[in-house]
């Protein structure tokens, strides 16, 4: 495919009479069912012009009617011109944003909708970029939007030595194309080290989840190695600690013991090998297990922790599956409040947008009151600036984020 076949449109979208509430309110897209008609040629993947069932101009996108996110929109003006200069000027707005907000060592440098790029995420980790594409059209753009991002970089002098690809998760069977991951260009060492808020991780690029590390909770990592600093808690319990990161926060800020919970093997072993990279592994372990199975267990030993962190996977990623997601957070918030001491600390998130703030603060408070603990909030976060939350996009708002005080009722 040449550049002109990239960029050229050739076919219109207009959608019908009374659609469309979500796209003019802000969102990015244009859904299967709100779509009265098609005129002139495409192919999955192409760029349209967006209309009303009017003819008023929406914008531009790409579609792919085996998706029911069939178009998704790249500009909401009506005299874009879709053009390498144009994606030129996405990056360039997304790295600038990073610039100005956040710390960019390591660093979500593309969120997708939010930075106006629907369907892709770069993440950089030192002197390595991690993309993942999700989408038909974003994907024919990769090569473009990398080509640009690096040119971005170069300008100030920041060298990038390989690319790594994760598009491997199922939602791209959604779009018609296959899983892959592999190299973009050269081979490289996939163990990457990284240093945030002082803590030296190694980032498995290849095989660790998602793109390798979570960004998006750097900040509210560095908020509890702040209050351990300050407290100096004695016994640390972090739940579904991935490859170690909070538990490590704790570690370096001066507690006494820690210990870090996953149900995977190779999250275990990563996170011993950050603890020794950091001349921890004496006073932070880890222990490969079923946090619902452990926490029992641990109750039942009569063990009590000075902090509590509550880290788990999104219980769901549909709206269909939200009532037995919010029987997990109930049920995980009351074991592990009944693990902290009186005066205690707990921290505790979600990271799935279906899942929203009133939802998530509603189950906590029922955890809490079936327990017989009083909480006293603290703090209430949610993902790192890197992270942008676009409103009007409900599904870039998706990390919540509390620290409570956990006081016995008396």
């Amino acid at each position: 495919m040449t550049k002109d076949d990239l960029y050229r449109e050739t076919a219109c979208v207009r959608i019908k009479k009374g659609t469309g509430r979500s796209l003019k309110a802000g969102s990015a897209w244009i859904y299967d069912n709100e779509i009265d008609t098609i005129t002139g040629e495409y192919e999955n993947g192409d760029l349209v012009r967006a209309e009303d069932f009017d003819g008023y101009p929406l914008g531009h996108g790409f579609i792919n009617l085996q998706s029911r996110l069939a178009v998704r929109m790249l500009s909401r003006k009506r005299d874009a011109i879709i053009n390498d200069d144009f994606i030129e000027m996405r990056v360039r707005n997304a790295w600038e944003y990073r610039k100005a907000t956040v710390d960019t060592s390591s660093c979500r440098i593309i969120f997708g909708e939010a930075d106006f790029l629907p369907g892709i995420v770069v993440d950089k980790f030192s002197d390595v970029l991690v993309v993942e594409s999700l989408a038909l059209g974003i994907d024919r753009l990769k090569p473009v939007i990398l080509e640009k991002l690096m040119a971005v970089l170069s300008e100030d002098h920041i060298h990038i030595r390989g690319i790594y690809e994760r598009s491997d998760a199922r939602v791209r069977l959604q779009e018609g194309m296959e899983r892959f991951k592999g190299f973009i260009g050269e081979p490289f060492d996939t163990k990457v080290e990284i240093t945030e808020n002082g803590v030296r991780y190694l980032v498995d690029v290849e095989d660790g989840q998602k793109t390798g590390f979570f960004l998006d909770q750097k900040y509210n990592r560095l908020a509890i190695q702040e209050l351990c600093r300050r407290i100096k808690p004695k016994r640390v319990l972090d739940c579904f600690t991935h490859t170690g990161s909070f538990a490590l926060n704790a570690g370096l800020a001066g507690s006494g013991q820690v210990l870090g919970v996953d149900a995977s093997q190779l999250a275990v072993a990563q996170a011993e090998e950050n603890a020794r990279l950091n001349g921890l592994e004496n006073r932070v372990h880890f222990q490969c297990a079923d946090v619902f199975d452990l926490l029992p267990k641990l109750e039942q030993e009569g063990q009590t922790f000075d902090v509590v962190i509550l880290d788990p996977p999104a219980f769901t990623k549909s709206r269909n599956s939200i009532k037995n997601a919010v029987k997990g957070y109930r049920e995980i918030n009351l074991r592990g409040l009944k693990l902290v001491k009186d005066g205690g600390y707990l921290a505790t998130c979600s990271c799935s947008h279906f899942m929203d703030p009133e939802l998530f603060t509603k189950t906590i408070r029922e955890a809490a009151g079936s327990v017989h603990k009083r909480l006293r909030q603290i703090e209430y976060r949610t993902q790192a600036a890197d992270h942008p939350i676009l409103w009007a996009a409900d599904e870039s708002y998706y990390l919540k984020f509390y620290i409570f005080q956990v006081v016995d009722e008396k």
